[in-house]
């Protein structure tokens, strides 16, 4: 009894935790280390009947392939009422409880969008848009969260995509309205709270350099763990660096840090007619060539710096699902085959070794 009242006061004192938010771990612990992939194309990529071959080059479904290399969470997004299926709650309700059963975690990004949210792009779903009373929206993020946590009960669950510029624009707008921006954020918390409260809340930036004034501003929110974007081509190259930079967020927010999304090229190649992200030298890091084994040792270098660090809990690959399953001459391929778990080929690269290492 006593104990408890001293840890009591403490989270009272530090002002940086919420008593109420489930318990995480201050520090890495085997039990809660992610090692994510994010696989939202794979349901679109397994109904055009793509046959994809493990390391011994033969036939295997995907998840089978990387729940025997170590993978043990599934990142999905979540769009509102996107333009076509793929990303709508459906399916990736569908999706996540087959994930459950074949014994992977669940982490859900919402991105309270119809399309793509990022830190240029945080347009608010259509069928909100002509919503002008923001008591209205309020209502909205709270009715669409609890569905989402009541319906999927994720693991994990993401407020927003890379939100450092806020979301659900013009009312979310960080640099405009910091308080709708925060009450927005909360409102879709507290849903979560109330309707799947064993879920971890994750609140994600873009990048790892400049963002502390970002989670500085987010202090009174009610969430669990910071979530961070880390791609050479866009954010430097300071890997060596990564977990200083975890530690010193981690020492300052008293929050666990997740690379929520990084990934990295096995060649500079391309095996569709779509326009690739990463296609030349200077967008690789320094001693990271764009091979397979460059690849490999890439993500290797990720998850040692994260265990290296105080209160990393885990890397998250994304577009590793997303090969060229259109075909060669597809001009709406894939941008990231480049970057995939397998080559061009369809069978397993090294680079999923790292997840069981």
């Amino acid at each position: 009894m006593v104990g408890a009242l001293v840890i009591f006061l403490f989270l009272i004192l530090s002002g940086c935790e919420n008593v109420n938010a489930p318990e995480l771990p201050n520090s890495v612990d085997e039990a809660f280390f992610i090692k994510g992939a994010d696989l939202s194309m794979l349901p679109q990529i397994e109904a055009a009947g793509t046959v994809l071959f493990n390391a011994d080059s033969l036939s295997e479904p995907m998840l089978t392939t990387l729940k025997a290399a170590g993978v043990n969470t599934v990142r999905l997004r979540l769009w509102k009422d996107p333009s076509s299926p793929g990303h709508d709650f459906s399916t990736v309700k569908y999706f996540s409880q087959r994930l459950k059963n074949e014994g992977f975690k669940v982490w859900l990004t919402v991105h309270f969008s119809d399309t793509w949210a990022d830190p240029g792009n945080q347009a608010m779903p259509k069928k909100w848009e002509n919503v002008w009373n923001y008591s209205a929206i309020l209502d909205s993020v709270y009715a669409y969260s609890s569905e989402i946590a009541r319906e999927i009960k994720p693991d994990f669950v993401q407020i927003g995509n890379e939100i450092n510029s806020g979301f659900l624009f013009p009312y979310g707008d960080r640099f405009r309205y910091l308080n709708k921006f925060i009450e927005l954020l909360d409102t879709a918390s507290s849903a979560v709270r109330t309707f799947s409260p064993q879920s971890k809340i994750i609140l994600h930036a873009a990048g790892i350099l400049y963002v502390s004034t970002l989670y500085e501003s987010l202090r009174s929110v009610d969430y669990d763990i910071i979530g961070l974007s880390y791609y050479p081509m866009w954010h430097g190259k300071p890997v060596d660096t990564l977990s200083t930079i975890i530690s010193g967020l981690n020492s300052k927010f008293r929050k666990p840090v997740v690379i929520a999304e990084t990934s990295y090229p096995f060649t500079l190649g391309w095996n569709d007619y779509t326009h690739n992200v990463v296609g030349t030298i200077n967008q690789l890091h320094d001693g990271y060539p764009a091979t397979p084994d460059g690849q490999y040792q890439f993500l290797k270098k990720m998850f040692s710096e994260v265990r290296a660090s105080t209160g990393g809990i885990g890397v998250c690959y994304w577009g590793g699902e997303w090969v060229s399953f259109r075909g060669p001459t597809a001009t709406d391929g894939s941008s990231y085959e480049n970057q995939a778990f397998y080559d061009f080929e369809f069978k397993a690269l090294p680079v999923i070794k790292a997840f069981g290492e």
